[in-house]
């Protein structure tokens, strides 16, 4: 069993990745600002997430000691990050609907949320090599 293969580090390499893919697409919104008849796009991660975490029946969950063994109630599968276009609005007289000051304000909480999960990964692996008698 490897030492990375847990589930908070499934998460947090999940939601790295719907991060840099949020930054991608915020990106290319700000880009065709002025393009006629484009729509902006969003990432949707952390709901899909929310709703398979808070699932209103309760359940039990079997403890696995190797990865061999059968799941038992609820499942460790992290959703998959999706892309929407948002095609019901228009901003512009050119039925564009990109709002370049909130392109930005979204830009700049994902780049809050892509720093936090760096500094908690940096910060798990400190205290994984603390445990393993580094310094």
């Amino acid at each position: 069993m490897s030492l990375l293969d847990k589930p908070s580090w499934n998460l947090m390499e999940r939601s790295l990745d719907a991060s840099t893919l949020r930054q991608k697409v915020v990106a290319n919104n700000v880009a065709n600002v002025d393009t006629p008849y484009f729509k902006r796009s969003d990432v949707q991660f952390e709901d899909l997430l929310q709703d398979q975490m808070s699932s209103s029946t309760p359940s039990i969950e079997g403890y696995r000691t190797d990865s061999r063994h059968f799941f038992i109630g609820k499942t460790t599968k992290l959703p998959n990050t999706e892309i929407k276009t948002d095609e019901s609005t228009a901003i512009n007289n050119n039925m564009n609907n990109v709002d370049m000051d909130y392109e930005m304000s979204l830009m700049a909480k994902n780049q809050l949320k892509y720093n936090t999960m760096i500094q908690q990964m940096n910060s798990e692996f400190k205290k994984m090599r603390t445990v393993l008698g580094g310094k």
